[in-house]
């Protein structure tokens, strides 16, 4: 089994649509024998389903996700874990143990209207993991 997480600098990075990496871990018997970055060449929401599908990723942890993205996902068969916050490495651990604490509701959908923030990022407010003000970001 393939298990990927958007990254940056070793914690999970908020924003699928924006990840530049995602850590690629090898799972066997249970337990990750190996693990690699991966660049995403700056691809977009729907092409990053395909490229983690191209890599046999059966599994997606990630923070903040949007319903274009989870649709892209579902059809290229990743199970997905989102609104997931902290170390990719910790993240991956308790997935396997059984306690990975994810939202299956997760929803990013701010990019689908305008905050007059100028470029948005997930990052800066904790997306995934709590209501975000103005849009649900995590629900």
């Amino acid at each position: 089994m393939k298990i990927a997480v958007t990254y940056e600098n070793g914690q999970i990075f908020q924003h699928f649509g924006h990840t530049e990496q995602f850590k690629i871990y090898t799972v066997e018997d249970g337990k990750v024998v190996s693990s690699a970055i991966a660049e995403t060449n700056g691809s977009g929401h729907g092409a990053l389903a395909l490229f983690l599908a191209e890599r046999g990723v059966s599994v997606l942890i990630c923070g903040g996700i949007g319903g274009g993205a989870q649709m892209a996902l579902a059809k290229a068969g990743i199970r997905l874990f989102g609104g997931v916050s902290g170390s990719s490495d910790e993240a991956v651990n308790a997935f396997l143990a059984n306690n990975l604490t994810f939202n299956p509701e997760v929803r990013c959908d701010h990019h689908d209207h305008e905050h007059g923030e100028g470029e948005h990022t997930c990052g800066s407010h904790g997306c995934g993991s709590q209501d975000c003000d103005s849009h649900s970001c995590g629900k």
